[in-house]
């Protein structure tokens, strides 16, 4: 199982921020700690932990820890290696009590609503990450399956998203919602993205963390505005690559059907794990004017030939210079990671980018009304 998420570990860049000392408090109870008797607060760096103090557990629980901290900012208290987000302001005093038996589930923190609402999300996060994992994995074990998996499995997608874009109108006016960051498709919900930052900034302004965000967020959009030749509406640039026998083919040789243009991989897992929900899509819609067209970034013939073959990618559609990271295709459309996809309407004008799961079944039930 999934342990709770440090929510400082995709935000590592906080160091070198440095202000003055900020007093705070942080006690309270945790029981249930047999085989744990310390807690201590931390920080995520590129090299490990930053500790910022530390106090012992008397024997019903109780602690204390009076600290100096270099800035407002986000830490965590760990309980052995249980972890507790935390805000930590200026003379903040949090009272946190707790079963150390299973201190993401039974949790009380006092003194900092930002902090318990932190909490809960990454306790509905941890809860929904079990359920996706399992799912994955009977998918994998079960390709067959893939469409009464996804259908099962979307009203969970969907009451998680309903839940996230909820939490983040109720804390808009707290530091809490740095978390759901994590959570984001950066691609489909750069706004809101951008939303959190701003809230952020105004309501910890202080926060290392927070410019830290800052900064990430610009280097993203500096990104995605990259990858706007890729927008949707926009015609796919057109290339041509030699197919498995040798000969050339083109992109635009598939005008006139829905293509889903996929980079991928041999060695790739994620895409390996795709794989499955690519060719239920393919099986449903080949006959209503639905294709694949595979672009592989192997260098190993024999290894690329295979994976189709074992995958049952039965599409014709298979093409590769064998240049791996160098494929001129790749390179065309910028692709810095796999798998990575593009659903291209019959006109070969793009519809939308990074279409795979439940979002490829979606738009093709759309398109092809069933």
């Amino acid at each position: 199982m999934k342990k709770l998420t440090l929510i400082s570990l995709c935000f590592t860049t906080l160091i070198g921020f440095s202000q003055g000392n900020v007093k705070a408090t942080v006690s309270g109870n945790i029981f249930n700690t047999t085989d744990v008797d310390s807690v201590r607060i931390v920080q995520q760096t590129q090299n490990g932990f930053s500790s910022f103090g530390a106090a012992k557990l008397a024997e019903n629980g109780d602690f204390k820890l009076n600290l100096n901290l270099p800035n407002e900012d986000y830490y965590v208290l760990l309980v052995g290696n249980m972890p507790v987000s935390l805000v930590l302001r200026e003379n903040a005093d949090i009272k946190i009590y707790g079963d150390g038996k299973s201190l993401n589930q039974f949790i009380n923190i006092i003194n900092s609503e930002e902090s318990q609402q932190l909490n809960e999300y990454l306790r509905e996060k941890q809860a929904y990450d079990i359920k996706y994992d399992s799912a994955t994995t009977y998918l994998q074990q079960n390709p067959e399956l893939v469409q009464s998996i996804q259908q099962s499995f979307a009203p969970i997608y969907n009451n998680f998203h309903s839940y996230k874009m909820g939490f983040i109108q109720k804390n808009a006016n707290n530091a809490s919602q740095i978390v759901v960051i994590q959570s984001l498709d950066l691609e489909k919900e750069l706004p809101t993205y951008e939303s959190i930052v701003t809230n952020l900034e105004r309501v910890f302004p202080k926060s290392p963390t927070v410019k830290a965000v800052r900064a990430e967020f610009e280097q993203k959009k500096i990104d995605e505005q990259k990858k706007n030749f890729l927008a949707p509406g926009n015609v796919a640039p057109d290339f041509t690559q030699n197919k498995i026998d040798g000969t050339p083919m083109k992109l635009s040789d598939l005008r006139g059907k829905v293509v889903l243009l996929d980079f991928w991989a041999a060695w790739c897992g994620p895409c390996r794990r795709e794989n499955p929900n690519v060719v239920a899509n393919y099986n449903k819609y080949k006959d209503s004017g639905f294709t694949v067209m595979s672009v592989s970034l192997d260098k190993d013939k024999n290894a690329w030939l295979g994976a189709i073959e074992k995958d049952g990618l039965i599409w014709p559609n298979h093409v590769s210079d064998l240049k791996q990271w160098g494929n001129e295709a790749a390179r065309l459309y910028k692709v810095s990671g796999i798998p990575f996809t593009v659903l291209i309407d019959k006109e070969g004008k793009i519809i939308a980018t990074n279409v795979r799961g439940e979002d490829l079944k979606m738009r093709l039930e759309q398109i092809f009304g069933f």
